[in-house]
């Protein structure tokens, strides 16, 4: 049988698999040994075609759904965090890593301009803010802006930083809903600021101090922030490039995605909030005038380090690792079926 012949008998049967899921687990099994005596065949006759790979795509979605369907109901909570959340994550990798270009970009171009003229650096954080950052340098406590607390103490600190995190946040991933223009509008404003906000202490020689001290909290809560626009420009892209899906569809699935990448979200913001109210204070105090309190350098470094190694194993590396121990389920499950 000729591809185009293959294609045209069951094209309107993969569609249907693909726009209209079943949670019917005999109907799952139905769909599942259909696939695979289509993608046997396809691979026989077809190994190299795009067809081949679509099959199989489709049937790797309906494998894990049967997969995560047997899992009982109290490790359903695990079950998302071990495999259908990374999956998630590793489907949209691709706009994950666009929106880190896009904040490392305007990161750059913030400390490039500020390099240039440190006035674009007053016009960005604000006269008052960059007068008082320079006055606590002269007054040998270079980040004394992180001991002011509010008169509530440092509980009700946390909760103001936690809200205005949140507050942010959500509106670039909301902003998803118009087209993605706001959300890149936000993560430019807020990747500026950072730049600038950080090479204000490089200029005056405290920058790896500055580290240390603002990227203990900073690591999370920047991390944060862009998951949150990737989870915009997901509902964006599922909008704008519906791909073989109708839009209404499309929409809905990236939304779904977009979701669940939200619920991570949520613990990261609290604390990287905790953090910057109850830790960061302590390291700034290791660097000022009196240099007595404090924490110690390493106490900052393992902080730092665990964040960031956090970030690249459960963002990076591990859904990797899940795909790939899933596809090989599969290819076991299909052999199986095929011989």
């Amino acid at each position: 049988m000729r591809e185009a012949l293959f294609i045209k008998k069951n094209a309107q049967k993969w569609q249907e698999y693909e726009h209209f899921e079943t949670d019917d687990p005999d109907e799952m099994a139905n769909r599942f040994t259909t696939l695979v005596d289509d993608l046997a065949y396809a691979k026989t006759f077809y190994p190299h075609s795009k067809v081949t790979q679509l099959i199989n795509g489709h049937a790797v979605a309906i494998y894990q759904s049967i997969y995560q369907n047997k899992k009982e109901k109290y490790t359903r909570l695990m079950s998302f965090w071990k495999t259908e959340l990374p999956l998630v994550i590793r489907k949209n990798h691709k706009t994950f890593l666009f929106t880190f270009i896009v904040f490392a970009v305007c990161f750059l171009m913030a400390v490039i301009s500020s390099m240039r003229d440190f006035e674009f650096v007053k016009g960005v954080m604000g006269e008052d803010y960059v007068s008082l950052t320079e006055e606590n340098i002269a007054n040998g406590d270079p980040f004394g802006i992180y001991k002011n607390t509010s008169e509530g103490g440092y509980f009700s600190n946390f909760i103001k930083l936690f809200y205005h995190n949140v507050r942010i946040d959500f509106l670039m991933f909301i902003c998803g809903l118009f087209f993605g223009v706001f959300t890149l509008h936000l993560l430019f404003q807020n990747s500026v600021m950072v730049g600038c906000f950080q090479y204000m202490f490089f200029a005056k020689g405290l920058g790896i101090k500055s580290v240390m001290v603002i990227w203990i909290h900073g690591t999370l809560e920047i991390s944060a922030m862009i998951i949150s626009a990737t989870a915009g420009f997901i509902i964006a892209k599922g909008i704008l490039f519906p791909g073989s899906y109708k839009r209404l569809a499309s929409f809905k699935k990236g939304l779904k995605d977009a979701l669940k990448i939200m619920i991570i979200f949520v613990p990261m913001t609290l604390c990287a909030a905790f953090l910057e109210s109850y830790v960061t204070h302590l390291m700034s105090e290791s660097f000022d005038k009196d240099g007595k309190g404090g924490i110690p350098v390493w106490a900052s470094i393992s902080i730092l380090g665990g964040s960031l190694g956090f970030i690249i194993w459960y963002f990076v590396l591990y859904p990797i690792l899940v795909e790939r121990r899933l596809k090989r389920r599969y290819i076991a499950a299909s052999n199986s079926l095929i011989s």
